[in-house]
């Protein structure tokens, strides 16, 4: 039996320790926001926080997030009010969107990590794929959740 904390509840989860975090997510919490894409850890749809870090859920077992604080897409922001998901819908980002969720878990773990990126820091921290190459205007977006976190929105 694992416990964590899942988008601010306390959960369990009887399942083998080595079950990667993705499909706990997914198959026992019904949380699928969070995409399967690789199973590697390389494309990023599965990116998730673990203890406010990114981390890709594919490769992350259970066993290592017990007791620790997972947030999902779902439980970024209850009604898509986080700086990062509005600047998301304003520069109209996703085009097939398969890849988004985890695109906009990188990014609010960059804004927190850096508040006010340079392209090259974008550039280096954002390494999720996406097939429909939505790359210059998830940038465009991420410099917009700069400016609306740098106005005072909580993110």
């Amino acid at each position: 039996m694992f416990v964590l904390t899942v988008n601010g509840k306390a959960r369990s989860v009887d399942t083998e320790a080595d079950t990667p975090l993705l499909w706990v997510l997914r198959d026992e919490f019904d949380l699928t926001g969070t995409k399967f894409g690789c199973g590697i850890a390389q494309c990023g749809a599965c990116t998730v926080h673990v203890d406010g870090i990114a981390v890709r859920s594919c490769s992350m077992p259970i066993e290592a997030v017990a007791g620790k604080s997972v947030t999902t897409i779902e439980g970024l922001s209850k009604n898509a009010s986080h700086p990062v998901q509005q600047a998301w819908l304003i520069e109209d980002v996703p085009q097939c969107g398969y890849c988004q969720s985890g695109q906009i878990m990188a990014a609010a773990a960059l804004l927190k990590k850096i508040p006010n990126p340079a392209d090259a820091d974008i550039d280096r921290i954002m390494n999720n794929i996406c097939r429909c190459g939505t790359y210059p205007r998830i940038k465009k977006a991420i410099h917009r959740a700069a400016g609306i976190m740098a106005k005072g929105v909580k993110a």
